[in-house]
């Protein structure tokens, strides 16, 4: 028998139809998904596609989690909330409300389980990597499809081995160990690998700082990232109740990988990543004395009680001298922290506490001054991801984060030290709390359930299928690494995320080029179709099928680029917008907004194609599988799905 790696092992045993064998790398693979997660930014329109599908109860264990959107600045916050608590109700799924936590945390300390799979509808769901699970992020609508019990369709990734040697010095915490991964491997250009953590360095490794390694790998493009699941991770669940959920899960010997990246914990030091896009990641004594003037310390990265703990020693008997907040990850954090005396040593310092919830990290208060400077602890820093388009958010550990805090400047946690060796912090039994989630119903119950809609909601709009001739113009050209923060930003315009026509007025690319909406929509409304152009990454960043959606409803058939994002690709199928790379990338440079265009999409299941502009042909390729064409002619999935039960 073929010796198989962890990453190699999950994906087998969660793969649909009882598969014997794994494909080779780039093969197609189906995963059957045991968990399903929802949050509230983007499960509002999720939930509506479930809807659309006529399906009566949900099929995994699925959990819909509020904490993006918990300021609930007017009724349209709260009224999505109360329709995704009667959907929860109705479906079958439990419901986590706001202040409970951040999806990711309360998924993780609650609902992860080593061996299981989980698809998420936001791009950190491969936190619970940490669990020695299967864990990724995808579009809303993909994972309302694996709710309906439907598999998903991958490519079989390669399997990158980074081998953990040594131990994290005091005031060198995980943070610090994925952003010299994402050093290494670099923030673009990992599509179809998955990144499995091994090596003697594990066993300095509790859970949380696991699940914070596997939650940035995101930020590498990777699919997911997995540790193995062992007698650390069995402590975890017994500490939770939930022993019964343990599984070992390890390497065979003799297992292979497509490459090894070698990381000794003990060579490490305090790390930051540099706005924007983690532009750097650089020793923080490199950049000693940084004016700063606030610091975060929170999101579903690094809200976790030992960071969290670590956080109050350093605080312990000190003064911010900087605003400073901290969110925890979870209300069971929270108490667990209270009852440990660290909530009183972070109110004693001058800090901030806030809500459970994702926060500052997304742009939901405590957002920096005009051309200030921020540390964080959150996992992303594209450019007004804050919410303040002027100021500068750089990314670094908890614990540089509070020795920052306290001297008013970018400092070494070290030097807070002195001789102390040590940065040791009180251990109080975890806070394990069930009754704070809404349980699913029994099916005779929820049956009975009325459904709440807001004046807010809006249904999905349906798509109409793929012309066999597209013609327009040129409506924006890009250059690379294109988040879907710049394509449909969040912050502010949260809210409008549950009316898909007014978040795509408002919003689509409003960052990039304030007249965009208005230009595409009279291009469409001519009974045009509009194009976008741009370089390498587009797509990079979270999950939000709006930043597909959007788009689709302007007018957007097709987008080409240097190179597209796992994620933001697959999105683009199921609305029903056909992306391909250029032939010859150098082809973007002579292309220009404004610029007529015409493409013939009838014979796209060639892989080819001709974008006709000026009178030239510019080659290019079908950045999609070919078994997504058929739903991208249909107009999308929600189309396709609705075409097939008419059949």
């Amino acid at each position: 028998m073929t010796a198989l790696n962890v990453a190699q092992k999950i994906l087998l045993a969660n793969a649909a139809g009882g598969l014997k064998q794994l494909p080779a790398a780039g093969q197609p693979l189906e995963i059957q998904f045991t968990h399903t997660l929802y949050q509230d930014a983007t499960g509002t329109a999720a939930a509506l596609a479930f809807e659309k599908m006529g399906v009566d109860r949900v099929k995994t264990t699925s959990v819909i989690v509020v904490d993006h959107k918990t300021l609930q600045v007017g009724f349209i916050d709260a009224d999505d909330h109360r329709y995704l608590e009667s959907f929860s109700k109705k479906y079958g799924c439990w419901f986590s409300r706001s202040g409970n936590g951040i999806c990711h945390s309360v998924f993780l300390q609650d609902f992860a389980a080593p061996g299981k799979s989980v698809i998420g509808s936001d791009s950190h769901t491969t936190n619970a990597g940490g669990m020695g699970m299967l864990a990724m992020g995808a579009g809303g609508t993909d994972v309302s499809f694996a709710m309906a019990g439907t598999s998903y369709k991958m490519e079989m990734p390669e399997v990158v081995q980074v081998n953990l040697t040594g131990a994290l010095h005091p005031g060198v915490l995980a943070k610090d160990v994925i952003l010299n991964v994402l050093k290494v491997i670099g923030i673009k250009g990992n599509k179809g690998i998955c990144v499995e953590y091994t090596g003697p360095g594990l066993k300095s490794l509790n859970v949380s700082d696991r699940a914070t390694i596997c939650n940035m790998g995101t930020e590498g493009g990777v699919a997911f990232s997995i540790f193995p699941s062992d007698e650390i991770t069995q402590a975890y669940l017994t500490g939770r109740n939930r022993a019964k959920d343990y599984q070992p899960l390890a390497a065979d010997a003799g297992a292979t990988y497509s490459r090894t990246i070698a990381i000794n914990l003990s060579e490490l030091e305090p790390t930051i990543a540099l706005y924007p896009r983690l532009k750097g990641m650089d020793k923080v004594k490199d950049h000693a004395g940084m004016e700063i003037d606030s610091v975060f310390i929170g999101s579903c990265t690094n809200a976790n009680y030992e960071n969290l703990a670590r956080v109050g020693e350093l605080l312990r008997g000190r003064k911010v001298v900087v605003d400073t907040a901290i969110a925890p990850g979870s209300a069971a954090i929270a108490r667990q922290l209270a009852a440990a005396g660290y909530m009183e040593i972070f109110y004693a310092a001058g800090v901030r506490i806030m809500e459970n919830a994702c926060s500052a990290c997304i742009g939901q208060g405590f957002s920096p001054s005009s051309n200030g400077v921020m540390l964080s602890t959150s996992n992303r820093n594209f450019e007004g991801r804050s919410g303040t388009e002027t100021a500068a958010v750089h990314l670094c550990s908890p614990a540089t984060c509070a020795a920052s805090a306290v001297t008013g400047k970018l400092t070494d946690p070290r030097d807070l030290f002195g001789d102390n060796t040590e940065l040791a912090f009180k251990l109080v039994p975890p806070v394990v709390d069930m009754a704070s989630y809404t349980a699913p119903l029994p099916p005779e119950e929820a049956a009975k359930v009325k459904m709440h809609y807001g004046p807010g909601i809006a249904p999905l709009p349906n798509l109409d299928p793929l012309p066999p001739k597209l013609s327009g113009e040129i409506l924006l050209k890009l250059g690379n690494e294109i988040t879907t923060d710049h394509i449909q930003p969040a912050g502010k315009y949260l809210a409008l995320r549950s009316n898909a026509d007014e978040y795509a007025k408002q919003a689509t690319f409003v960052q990039v080029d304030k007249t965009f909406s208005s230009r595409a929509a009279a291009v469409r409304d001519a009974g045009k179709h509009g194009f976008i152009v741009a370089g390498d990454g587009y797509g990079m960043g979270s999950s939000r099928e709006h930043a597909g959606l959007c788009p689709r409803i302007l007018g957007i058939r097709a987008i080409v680029a240097k190179g597209f994002e796992r994620i933001h690709l697959a999105n683009l199928a199921n609305f029903g917008i056909v992306a391909f790379t250029f032939e010859n990338p150098a082809d973007l440079d002579t292309l220009n907004q404004g610029d007529a265009a015409a493409l013939d999409t009838s014979s796209i299941e060639s892989g080819a194609a001709k974008l006709v502009v000026g009178g030239r042909e510019i080659s290019l390729k079908l950045a999609q599988g070919k078994e997504d064409i058929p739903m991208i002619r249909a107009g999308g999935a929600l189309s396709l799905f609705a075409s097939q039960m008419k059949a």
